[in-house]
This record gives C-alpha cells, sequence and structure tokens, in this order.
C-alpha cells in the first residue's frame, strides 16, 4: 500500500498537554461512533519534504484527538491522462483511501507562488463523481502550506478554491508556515512555536466539522440536477437522505 509510516505518533516535543483538549469534539452528536477517518496529502517527493513533515505533524494530533488517519505518498503517482484510463495501481488507491475518508488534510509547499505539480496532481485523480461513488462530496477539508520565505497565502488560497472546486466543507481555519527550514529540527520535528500552535487549532476544528458533517453527508449532497438526470423522482423515495450516494459508508479501510 501506498501509505507513508508515521514516525514517533505518540511524541509531541512541541505541544504543551495543559492547554489541550483531549478530545475536541467530545459532546457532540455522534451517531456513527466510529473514529474519524481523515486522509492526508502532502505535495513534495523531496528526501526532506516540509509539506510531508507537517502533514506528519497533523497526523498526530489527529490521532491524539481520536481519528484514524491515512498518509498517502505520491511517490510513483503518473500525472493525469499519462496512464490510459488512469488504469495505475497508485491512482486506484488514492481514490480508495478518498472513498474511505470523511475529510481530508492538503498541505502544498508554495513554488513560484503557487501549489506544487504533486499536489494538484493528486487532486486531479479524484474525480467528483464515478459511477454512484463520490470520492471529495461533503467530505470536510483542512489547507495547510509551507514556504521557503516569508509568509504567503498563496498556497491555502488555492486550495481552498479546489476544496470549493471538488464540493468539499474546508473549514475556516488554516496554517500557513514560512521560512519552513527553520521550523523542524534534524529529526523531522516542529520546533515549539505560535505556528505549530495553529496546527494544533486546525486539527481541533477539522475533528468538530467531520464529526458535525459526517451523518448529513448524503442529505447535504442531494442534488435536484442529478434527481432529474436519472429519472429519480422525489417521491419515489422511501427517504430524502437516501437521494445521494457518497461511496463506502462504514467499510473496511482500502486494500
Amino acid at each position: 500500500m501506498r501509505l507513508r509510516a508515521l514516525p514517533e505518533p505518540d511524541h509531541f516535543p512541541a505541544l504543551d498537554a495543559r492547554y489541550l483538549i483531549e478530545r475536541p469534539a467530545e459532546g457532540l452528536p455522534d451517531p456513527l461512533g466510529h473514529p474519524p477517518r481523515i486522509l492526508l496529502l502532502y505535495g513534495s517527493l523531496r528526501e526532506r519534504s516540509y509539506s510531508r513533515l507537517a502533514a506528519e505533524e497533523a497526523a498526530r494530533l489527529l490521532r491524539r484527538f481520536g481519528a484514524e488517519t491515512r498518509i498517502f505518498d505520491p511517490q510513483d503517482l503518473p500525472l493525469p491522462d499519462q496512464v490510459a484510463g488512469d488504469d495505475h495501481p497508485a491512482v486506484r488507491e488514492l481514490r480508495d483511501l478518498s472513498h474511505w475518508s470523511e475529510g481530508h488534510v492538503w498541505c502544498s509547499p508554495e513554488r513560484h507562488g503557487q501549489i506544487t505539480g504533486v499536489m494538484k496532481a493528486q487532486i486531479d485523480h479524484l474525480p467528483l463523481k464515478t459511477g454512484g461513488m463520490r470520492p471529495t462530496q461533503g467530505r470536510t477539508l483542512a489547507v495547510m502550506q509551507v514556504s521557503g520565505g516569508s509568509q504567503s497565502f498563496n498556497a491555502v488560497n488555492t486550495l481552498r478554491l479546489l476544496g470549493r472546486w471538488m464540493r468539499m466543507v474546508t473549514i475556516p481555519n488554516q496554517s500557513s508556515i514560512p521560512k519552513a527550514w527553520q521550523e523542524f529540527d534534524d529529526r523531522g520535528r516542529m520546533r515549539p512555536s505560535p505556528l505549530y500552535g495553529r496546527i494544533v487549532d486546525v486539527m481541533e476544528e477539522l475533528i468538530r466539522f467531520t464529526v458535525l458533517l459526517r451523518p448529513h453527508v448524503a442529505q447535504m449532497t442531494a442534488r435536484y440536477s442529478e434527481r432529474l438526470e436519472s429519472d429519480t423522482p422525489v417521491a419515489a423515495e422511501a427517504e430524502p437522505a437516501s437521494l445521494a450516494t457518497v461511496g463506502r459508508e462504514a467499510g473496511s479501510p482500502p486494500h
């Protein structure tokens, strides 16, 4: 599987646990009960990829908050349209992971003032709809970026635009890490700073939005145009929430 192992999953050198709510979504209605399922994508293939390191910090926090996380490794992902019919195991695995997920984290470097091609290729491989299944629609999204220079928001702004295009619910908060090479130690762990604190804030918010939204995804994504196209009158359905199909409901993770 093209999943990155998470180093030191339970070690938090930059976190002051005295101020942490261990279960940010506790008390919110959660009829599904299982851990929130979060897919994390990053946008660089460098051996020391700061977007990957930031995504790993996010994944550790999400795990601590009670989520199940998967980090996709795009190392052998082809370019869109490079393989006929997208018939490539990396493409299939990425789509399966998105079907499995209930929320995403996208973290891209800013390169030439924009997201990287690696980041865009992953998003471009996720169709709005495949048959009756929707890999992204109705899922939550948190956006992050790393920069080699001064503070910027070009990449997160583009990721927000793409999230809206993919019909995802992008949460209000976001993370932008300037001069990322200064923020991580030799082991690849983020140093204590307000920039790390912002990642904690974003992941708390993502967990809350995901738990609030996921029981209602089918109803939130039911559309008149699709009922018209499929010739499915409302009166023919027993429940309005059954008008949309969002993929696997509570299935096992992809293999």
